[in-house]
């Protein structure tokens, strides 16, 4: 049936003006139940009832251009429209407001400081991780709500999710070890710890860092980090993608270096796999200065304004620099659209609605924190007595010949305490300032108690120590490395110290010779060797009865050793890096194919002291290792079992520590890998059954043609053991692919 043009023009008018009526009447219901059910709202983005998405489309689509370029520094603040914004903080150990690098800025304030991460790490007890993370959570909202404070901010850069695969890399002390699989568990739990277990909300944002393959110092902002796709799926980026697929985490820091010749700051790998793959949907920053060194260093753009765009486009959301003349640059030159920046802006404020920014504070489980509270969480009982436990399980007893520990108290006369670190509890770059410091010096005169004299040399004075050392009954020499050189930014004057933008030169220990002197003069030594990294004590470890390793910076450093090497603690921490004996064990430090004979999978050479070492002032004998099945299924797992009895007299905590090997792998795989543990605390003739899962998705491979993991049909090695050399027991099943 026809119409003629002037009746449906008429009825399409008439059409369009009813519908825009509905639309109107529509919005006004919309409004008046929101009204109605939470209060009112000035803009749909302020009210949690709307879909996120929905909330952000509308605050992309209230904010000026200018207003959406600068939401790409670390402040997503909008004023005009009453979005307050958060900051990030550092705090690998423990929130940093202070300390050497002054995070504090004009106003520094104290906070809970525990060990350096690769000594929580040596806790070998995700709970540690968990527990340490609460609390820096804790006091991160404390320090931003409180209206004493109102600094800082809720993103917090922590984890350290790089891999430890060389000793002499500057920031070892950062960073978990050199195991892909077991840096994952630490992350993923100290995630978890920094967010909080609300459904809804996030106590803070975790933010990794630094993505990927960042571990040299030296040229880092030019060096290329070059090796396989497999070894990138596998190794490198394993702890972030668990981290995040596991963990929870929706931010990270892109790295300073390259990767197979691509900055990792503009890297396709950003948006292609953490985004498209993983679901990372969150903030990806740059590191500090990265932007502009795509220009100054890398030489990969020949102008800022080529660089900033290429940044935006790969997924780059917040710049650690000075960025605007660059990014609006980019838009002038028609290189950046003003829908490229929406696109990126959209993961920041997915971020900062998990942390309740633009929600009414009465929705946030968090947010009476700093307001309600009595007392600073870092002067609580609570948050002191923890940074102590925690300190003692890092500590790891690396030899103990002649059982000359525990000391005996009642048998005791005179101690003598030497070492330029006996005195003293030294900061990283990325520490902050303990409300207090107990010194080495500090905690044993505090447990020796009046009864026994305790003699103190400070400094390297031979003369000095060596009367001090002849005239006690034991000496304990203080030795280590300074986390930040002592000296300015790039500057480590001793050979063996490093920190970030310093590799260390030498893995000896130059205050070995002090140790030597000392023992000369009282083969009573014990060596406490605090340090962020590996040394190669070889002298040390033939001939000293006793040594102690533990790392810097816990506000609490004197009274967990001194617990320790009195025997009120058993110490139970395990290395979780190899320790070369010398140098010339380690590849190039370039060399980032660690196939070719990197860390304790494929290390061929006996080191110092093997990845998973640690020793007890018990015993612990090991039985009836069992498996619940003998096949294992490829989608599925199977339980390792094995009892563990306490033969000694003092109770402690064993590591219990699963390996595998794959007996006929179609690839290359490592010789020995480490797929679970567990630490258990057993009592003097106690026997405990240890149980460990053994998952198949655990042991793929990246199939680089099918571009996804595989687990293979293959004989796998079981074993049991207390580290990755002293293996107890082995057993082999086999494994089956499922509809095969």
């Amino acid at each position: 049936m026809g119409c003629s043009p002037e009746v449906s023009g008429q009825a399409l008018l008439n059409i369009i003006l009813f519908m825009n009526k509905m639309n109107l009447l529509l919005t006004s219901l919309c409004c008046l139940i929101t009204g109605i059910s939470f209060g009112q709202y000035q803009y749909p983005f302020q009210n949690p009832d709307l879909p996120v998405e929905d909330r952000i489309d509308n605050l992309l689509s209230l904010m000026t251009l200018d207003e959406k370029v600068t939401c790409l520094g670390t402040d997503p603040g909008v004023p005009r429209l009453g979005v307050k914004g958060t900051r990030h903080v550092e705090g690998l150990h423990g929130l940093a407001m202070g300390g050497p690098s002054n995070w504090g800025r004009r106003n520094p304030a104290p906070t809970t400081i525990f060990p350096q991460a690769i000594g929580l790490a040596e806790s070998w007890d995700r709970d540690v991780l968990k527990k340490v993370a609460a609390i820096e959570g804790y006091e991160v909202r404390y320090m931003f709500q409180s209206p004493e404070y109102r600094r800082g901010g809720l993103v917090v850069r922590a984890p350290n999710a790089d891999l430890g695969r060389d000793p002499r890399w500057g920031r070892t002390e950062e960073c978990y070890g050199e195991d892909a699989w077991y840096n994952a568990q630490l992350v993923v739990s100290f995630v978890k710890g920094l967010q909080g277990d609300d459904p809804h909300y996030w106590q803070t944002a975790s933010l990794m860092k630094h993505f990927l393959a960042n571990s040299n110092e030296n040229g880092r902002d030019s060096t290329s980090s070059d090796f396989s796709t497999r070894l990138w799926r596998e190794y490198y980026s394993y702890p972030f993608y668990k981290g995040v697929t596991i963990g929870g985490s929706q931010a990270y820091m892109a790295a300073y270096n390259r990767y197979n010749g691509i900055p990792c700051t503009v890297h396709p790998m950003l948006k292609e796999i953490t985004v498209d793959e993983w679901g990372q949907n969150g903030i990806i920053c740059t590191d500090g200065g990265a932007y502009r060194q795509l220009v100054s260093s890398h030489k990969y753009f020949p102008d800022l304004n080529l660089a900033a765009a290429a940044c935006v486009k790969a997924g780059i959301n917040q710049f650690l620099d000075n960025y605007r003349e660059g990014v609006n640059g980019a838009l002038a030159n028609g290189y950046l659209q003003e829908a490229d920046i929406d696109t990126v802006l959209r993961g920041i404020y997915r971020v900062m609605i998990k942390l309740g920014q633009l929600d009414p504070p009465e929705m946030v489980p968090y947010s009476a924190i700093g307001i309600t509270d009595t007392i600073e969480p870092w002067l609580t009982k609570a948050h002191q007595e923890a940074a102590l436990e925690v300190t003692k399980k890092t500590i790891v007893l690396l030899k103990n010949e002649t059982r000359l520990l525990p000391l005996k108290a009642d048998e005791l006369r005179s101690v003598a305490v030497i070492g330029p670190l006996a005195d003293s509890v030294l900061l990283d770059w990325y520490s902050g300032t303990p409300p207090y410091r107990v010194t080495p010096l500090e905690g044993i005169r505090k447990r020796a108690g009046e009864d026994i004299r305790v003699a103190y040399t400070p400094d390297n004075r031979f003369n000095r120590a060596v009367e001090t050392a002849a005239s006690t009954d034991v000496a304990i020499v203080v030795v280590g490395n300074h986390p930040t050189g002592n000296d300015d930014w790039a500057l480590c004057p001793v050979p063996s110290d490093g920190k970030e933008g310093v590799d260390r030169k030498t893995i000896m220990l130059e205050q070995e010779e002090l140790v030597k002197r000392v023992y000369e003069a009282n083969p009573n030594t014990i060596v406490v060797l605090v340090s962020s990294f590996p040394f190669a004590i070889n002298w040390s470890k033939e001939n000293i009865p006793a040594i102690v390793h533990m790392t810097h910076c816990s506000q609490e450093t004197g009274n967990a050793l001194a617990e320790v090497l009195f025997g009120d603690y058993n110490p139970a921490g395990r290395l979780v890096q190899t320790w070369p004996a010398s140098i010339n064990q380690l590849p190039p430090m370039m060399d980032y194919d660690i196939t070719r004979g990197r860390t304790y999978m494929y290390m061929k050479e006996e080191p110092l002291f093997e990845f998973g070492y640690g020793l007890s002032y018990t015993t612990f004998q090991y039985s009836d290792f069992r498996l619940s099945d003998q096949v294992l299924n490829s989608e599925g797992e199977i339980t390792a079992f094995v009892d563990v009895t306490n033969t000694g007299h003092m109770t402690g905590d064993e590591v219990v520590q699963l390996y595998i090997r794959h007996v006929n792998s179609e690839v290359t795989r490592p010789n020995i890998e480490l797929k679970g543990f567990e630490r258990v605390k057993v009592m003097p003739g106690e026997t405990k059954t240890v149980s460990i899962p053994l998952k198949a998705a655990g042991m793929a491979y990246w199939d680089e043609a099918k571009h996804g993991f595989v687990v293979e049909e293959d004989k796998i090695e079981v074993m049991v053991g207390s580290s990755s050399r002293n293996i107890k027991y082995k057993k082999t099943i086999e494994v089956k692919r499922t509809g095969d």
